[in-house]
């Protein structure tokens, strides 16, 4: 087997996250592919041979899985945003599980309580944020505005009749590119760092409808003069939104970075923020603010987890990695005291602002890396709660953690491959897990939260 070849063959299984494998008839190495549904037959190339293995390309899909069905997105394929939109939700469904329950079986020491998947409330239009980026079609083609082509950092795709956000976010998508068109002004190119357009951020709060609508250019060309910023408010306006424009903002970013960057906000119309609504109490949100982009499906996930901490009256409650603190104030009127640590000011701030407005006066949130922040605390909790970044908690951080010796922890992991690595530590250090459970908050994608129930082991 080398490097170009082409064969065809069936993908057996996916692996977590998207990983297909082929046994190629009269080869020893089993081939990986990415962006493959079980009993797909694909005619495929191969990309690398190394120590044992193999990784391919796929380039077409000569026979459909028996399971497969027609795409609800007509993009879907092309763009990059999505990888199941392919199957049935109860397939997408099963297939998760299947992963997820292969990973923590083999992680866990000793028998646990394996509860599934949980669906998402809504399969489509569930996001509530979407980045979009500005770019070309193809090299030198005309403006596009959309998500990125899959297994391309370049090119974009138009993507207006994207399903995993709702009509409101479609049209002020169309309705920008349209204008930025009119306008005749470059895109931000990411290699020659220059142009002008980079991103349109659209938030949606499904509670309330309340939008907020940002574009992110850079500093290249006047916003008003060249761009024109006075008539695309009023474009926006204009449009036949089902919700209720909270904010019209332009953001400059002229970082060298391909991310989207608060260099300086301007607020074009109304305000910078928005409010959503979660188990009944109500959240600002920020145009960067950190918020689970599914409202509906967090609602499913912060409830799990009131399930999984258990009795919490007159307890101490850390909330480590607390984000802008939604599951430290969901759990805060039920305990004695919640303590929230983030590492980012912005969402600390909101954190205290909005359980000031929820009338919990019970919260404190601290900013700073939990770990060293935790050394400062000056108490010692009852109860503690998880939810990292992609990495998971570092694990100097996890020894310090566990010193605390709580009775109970609940771990939310947005990456079940860091779980995993964080469980070996934290079962050698006394504990054992008792219930796991999935949620999906991304349907159409391979990505899945997971909820642990992790007990201190009796002597």
């Amino acid at each position: 087997m080398k490097k170009g070849q082409v064969y065809e063959g069936v993908i057996d299984r996916v692996e977590f996250p998207n990983h297909g494998k082929i046994a190629v008839p009269g080869e020893e190495k089993e081939v990986t592919v990415k962006n493959g549904v079980p009993g797909q037959k694909v005619r495929f190339s191969i990309n690398k041979v190394r120590k044992g293995k193999a990784e391919g390309r796929i380039l077409e899909v000569i026979c459909p899985s028996e399971m497969e069905i027609k795409s609800p997105c007509p993009h879907f394929g092309q763009c990059g945003g999505c990888t199941y939109q392919n199957l049935p939700y109860e397939e997408q469904l099963k297939m998760k599980a299947a992963q997820l329950k292969e990973m923590m079986d083999g992680a866990v020491d000793g028998d646990y309580v394996w509860e599934g998947v949980a669906p998402s409330p809504l399969k489509q239009g569930y996001r509530n944020k979407m980045e979009f980026s500005f770019g070309d079609e193809y090299k030198d083609g005309p403006l596009a505005l959309g998500l990125h082509k899959r297994g391309s950092f370049h090119d974009i795709v138009n993507v207006p009749k994207c399903q995993i956000v709702d009509e409101d976010c479609r049209q002020a998508l169309v309705c920008t590119l349209e204008y930025a068109k009119e306008t005749g002004l470059p895109y931000y190119h990411r290699m020659r760092h220059e142009g002008f357009f980079r991103h349109l951020l659209v938030r949606r709060a499904a509670k309330t409808g309340e939008i907020l609508i940002d574009l992110v250019t850079t500093g290249e060309f006047d916003f008003e003069k060249d761009f024109g910023g006075k008539e695309w408010v009023r474009r926006l306006l204009a449009l036949p939104f089902t919700g209720k424009v909270a904010g019209i903002l332009h953001t400059r970013n002229d970082s060298v970075a391909d991310v989207v960057r608060d260099e300086g906000t301007e607020v074009l119309y109304g305000q910078d923020y928005f409010y959503e609504e979660l188990l009944g109490l109500r959240f600002k949100i920020t145009p960067f603010s950190f918020f689970q982009t599914n409202s509906l499906g967090a609602e499913v996930l912060y409830e799990t987890v009131r399930e999984y901490i258990g009795e919490t009256k007159d307890k101490v409650i850390f909330d480590l990695y607390s984000g802008t603190g939604t599951i430290a104030q969901v759990l805060a009127p039920v305990a004695g005291k919640v303590t929230g640590v983030e590492i980012v000011p912005e969402a600390v701030r909101a954190a205290v602002e909005n359980a000031e407005g929820n009338g919990l006066s019970n919260c404190s949130f601290w900013a700073g890396d939990v770990l060293k922040v935790i050394d400062e605390l000056g108490e010692t909790p009852d109860l503690i709660v998880l939810d990292p970044p992609r990495d998971g908690v570092h694990p100097k951080a996890l020894r310090k953690i566990t010193d605390f010796g709580v009775e109970r922890m609940v771990y939310i992991a947005c990456k079940p491959t860091s779980l995993v690595r964080d469980l070996e530590m934290l079962q050698g250090r006394g504990y054992r897990v008792e219930r796991i459970r999935g949620v999906d908050l991304f349907p159409g994608t391979y990505h899945v939260e997971t909820i642990v129930l992790i007990q201190k082991k009796t002597s």
